[in-house]
Formats: structure tokens, C-alpha cells, sequence
């Protein structure tokens, strides 16, 4: 089987490769098993040094790896260059703060000593999606790591080039060998591998049409899986909002990396007092947005990863459209090579349109108008997804108290939603289960172990056992 990668702004092949068939995936598995051992007992310390390492290898190939990702799937350079930093900074604050996040806790219960340890459980495997290529694999790979996991991952095959060098990274920073490992393969293989003795648990992020499917694999296995699904974030712009300011951040929170991110602001409810000020605000910054080769770095939008997110980010507006939308700039695809379409902003948008049910991966913008706040967080609400939502308002304890009350995993009061290592990532409903980042993610694929201790000569105990 032949997987090509695609330049999205020309159309041209960077590459061929040619995939990994179930034999060799599964031999790198059992490899990865053997590995476990050893980087389980090399201890955190040792384990730390590795990821100090990996971090001054990011860094010095940062625009190797930036550029990378532009080629294959369409991200503007000067964001693409951000995304290896910040990896980079996640690998050092792991390496900084992993020891005191596993460190184990005394609990005080009726026997001498009560511990809660944190293990790693074995080798675990990613399914990654193309649009943050390195971002998404390393801020599960990091954590896994540090924890004493190791780790495969089956990258997108839209971005193979970026899979291979991220696994080479980890060459280049010294860790031994099987450690870190990327596949190549198809879908059935992948099915295989889940179901295999060597894997112990598998992390997804992607469609929910996907992760459902990896999600039931792992099921049936009997094995651990933490699914990030997508979202359908609202950016909710009160009364009292600063418009300006909210509006100037709607732009970046819809339209980074081409529109094309989980966390991007996908629906825009906006209370009718401050309505006709922010669309004018919006609109007036979303014209201001230079499309073009993303290898430029005066370039704001690139373009999407290929050809069929285009078809269906067109056919959500269409649809938009003929049920009564307004197109206030932007619909349509943009001719010649590539897979380019239009910054787009649509009002008079209703509930019963796929832009405000499904998640809309592309430069589009629907905004819907309400009366209030608590209309607003009804509108909020009516999602099957719920990984992010944003809310705008001067009052600091009010954008807390509506916070509270949106369905969602994460909720950013006067700033757009983003993926921050310190803080827990991950979202509810449809948008997945588990979390990623911070000291929870970092014990997702842990065994929680308990280890109790009573003294030697203490009577028998005649309770219940369980």
C-alpha cells in the first residue's frame, strides 16, 4: 500500500512511502514491549535527562520541522514554528515537575502506612490526526514517557514525513531504541495491533467516527483509551463585553491553523445589545487576514490540509445558505492550485443549520444572535460536543459564574481556548473521555497502585473483604 504526501498549497507529491504491512508493526511492538523493561527502570531521573534532551533537539531543528508541517498539510509557517517551541516547553516542564506529579501519597486509614504509587502500565499507542502533526503526538507522547511508558504512534498518513521525523527526533535526543516508534500502516493493521498482547493502552484524538471505533477496539481488549473527539466551541459575547477586544480575538480563535483545530471558536453567540458592534468589529478584522502560500511568512491563512476538507467545509456553508444565512464575506473556494477557501462570516445563522450542529474544521464563521446571557448559555449547551467554550465580559465573577455553567471540559474567561501543559485538556459528551496535559493527564496510563502496610503481629481481621 502506497501513501503519498500532498502539498495542499500546489496539489504536488513530497513523497511516497510505502506502508508498514501487520508483521513488521507487530515486531516493533513486541520490540517496544522488550524496551519497557529497561525504561522503566532507568528511573525518573534518568528519564528527565532524555526529555531535557528532546527539548534542545525541537528547538534546533525548529524550522526543519516547521516547514515540515507546511508542506504537508497547509500551516502557516510562523504558527507552525510556534507549535515545535511550544513542545520544546512541554518537555522541560515535564522534565521540571514530573517527579513532584508522581510522587506517592500517604493516606491515613486503619493499618501502619497507606501509599497510592504511580506506575506505568507498559507500551502504549497513539492515533494521531494531521492538523498540529507534532503538538498533538508529543503532548501525549511526553507525559507517556516521563511516566515510564513507551510509546508507538500511528500518525495520520496525511502528514508521514512529520511521523518519521518526530521519531527521529527521539533518536537525536538519545533514547533508547524502541522507546519512541512510529507506524506507518492502515486502519485493519491498526485494529490488530490494539488487540495484540503488546499493547496496554491506546490514546486517540480525532472524529468521533474514529474514536468511537478505537474506543470499542480497546473495549473489547480490555484496554485503557483516552479519546480527545473534537468540539463545537462556543465564544459567547455578553452585554458587558469589551466588543473590540473580543472581537480581535475571535479572529485568532476561529481562524489559527486555517481554521482547522479542535479548540477553535466554531460557534459565535453574541447578545443582541452588542451584536451589531462586534460583527462590524469582526468583519473588519477577518478582511485584514492575508491568504497565500503559507511558506510566507506575512501569510495569515493557508490552505486547508486537502481537497476534501474544502468539500465539506463548502458544502456547510451551502447548506447554511439555502436555509436563510447571509453571507457577510468570504463563500466561496479559492480557484487555481491548492486547496484554498475563503475566510468566511456568516449571520442570520439558526440552530437547525450543520455550521451550528457539526464541527466545522475551515475558515468559517457562524454567528447567531441572542437576547441574553441566559439564552446564551441555552444555545451554549445545545451541542452533542463539549471540549471548549470561550466567554467575554468585563466582569471577571460573572464570566466565572456563566463558566460554571457551560457544558464543556474547558472554559476560558477573556481569552480564546487553548492547550496550555499546567492545565488539564480534554473535554465531555461526544468530545472524548479522559484528559490530556497537567498532572492528571500525566496519570491517565498509570496503575494507580495501592499499597497498604499493618503491622506483623495485629490481630486477624474479621470485616468484610470487600
Amino acid at each position: 500500500m502506497a501513501i503519498q504526501s500532498v502539498n495542499p498549497a500546489t496539489g504536488e507529491i513530497n513523497r511516497e512511502f510505502e506502508a508498514f504491512d501487520k508483521k513488521a508493526v507487530i515486531e516493533i511492538a513486541k520490540s517496544s514491549k522488550v524496551a519497557f523493561r529497561d525504561w522503566k527502570g532507568l528511573g525518573i531521573e534518568g528519564r528527565e535527562n532524555h526529555l531535557r534532551a528532546l527539548a534542545k533537539v525541537l528547538d534546533k531543528n525548529k524550522k526543519e520541522y516547521a516547514r515540515l508541517m507546511t508542506i504537508e498539510m497547509g500551516k502557516p509557517i510562523r504558527q507552525a514554528i510556534a507549535e515545535i517551541e511550544k513542545c520544546a516547553v512541554t518537555a522541560n516542564l515535564y522534565a521540571n515537575n514530573a517527579d513532584k506529579w508522581l510522587r506517592d501519597e500517604e493516606v491515613s486509614a486503619d493499618g501502619r502506612r497507606h501509599l497510592v504509587t504511580f506506575e506505568p502500565l507498559g507500551t502504549i499507542l497513539c492515533v494521531m490526526p494531521w492538523n498540529f502533526p507534532f503538538w498533538q503526538a508529543l503532548r501525549f507522547a511526553i507525559p507517556s514517557l516521563i511516566l515510564g511508558n513507551t510509546v508507538i504512534l500511528r500518525h495520520s498518513n496525511a502528514v508521514p514525513m512529520c511521523a518519521l521525523a518526530i521519531e527521529k527526533a527521539f533518536k537525536e535526543a538519545g533514547f533508547p531504541r524502541d522507546v519512541f516508534r512510529t507506524v506507518i500502516t492502515d486502519h485493519k493493521t491498526v485494529e490488530s495491533l490494539i488487540g495484540s498482547k503488546y499493547i496496554d493502552g491506546v490514546s486517540v484524538t480525532g472524529g468521533l467516527g474514529i474514536g468511537s471505533l478505537v474506543g470499542k477496539i480497546a473495549g473489547k481488549n480490555v484496554k485503557k483509551s483516552v479519546l480527545e473527539l473534537g468540539g463545537n466551541d462556543a465564544f459567547i459575547v455578553l452585554d458587558d463585553a469589551d466588543v473590540d477586544f473580543a472581537a480581535r480575538h475571535a479572529v485568532v480563535g476561529r481562524m489559527q491553523n486555517n481554521g482547522q483545530s479542535c479548540i477553535a471558536a466554531k460557534r459565535f453567540i453574541v447578545v443582541k445589545d452588542v451584536a451589531e458592534r462586534f460583527v462590524e468589529k469582526f468583519a473588519e478584522e477577518v478582511r485584514k487576514l492575508k491568504v497565500g502560500d503559507p511558506l510566507d511568512e506575512s501569510v495569515d491563512i493557508g490552505p486547508l490540509a486537502n481537497m476534501q476538507q474544502v468539500d465539506t467545509v463548502a458544502s456547510q456553508v451551502d447548506d447554511a445558505v439555502r436555509k436563510g444565512a447571509k453571507v457577510l464575506i468570504g463563500g466561496k473556494r479559492i480557484g487555481g492550485k491548492g486547496a484554498f477557501y475563503e475566510p468566511t462570516l456568516l449571520t442570520d445563522v439558526k440552530k437547525n443549520m450543520r455550521v451550528m450542529k457539526e464541527e466545522v474544521f475551515g475558515p468559517a464563521a457562524p454567528i447567531i444572535i441572542v437576547k441574553n446571557e441566559a439564552e446564551a448559555i441555552k444555545v451554549a449547551n445545545n451541542s452533542d460536543l463539549g471540549l471548549g467554550a470561550s466567554i467575554w465580559t468585563r466582569d471577571e465573577e460573572r464570566g466565572q459564574r456563566v463558566a460554571r455553567q457551560i457544558e464543556a471540559g474547558m472554559v476560558f474567561v477573556n481569552a480564546i481556548v487553548k492547550s496550555d501543559a499546567r492545565m488539564p485538556f480534554g473535554g465531555i459528551k461526544k468530545s472524548g473521555i479522559g484528559r490530556e496535559l497537567s498532572h492528571y493527564g500525566l496519570r491517565e496510563f498509570a496503575n494507580v497502585k495501592t499499597i497498604n502496610v499493618y503491622s506483623a503481629s495485629s490481630t486477624v481481621d474479621k470485616s468484610a473483604s470487600e
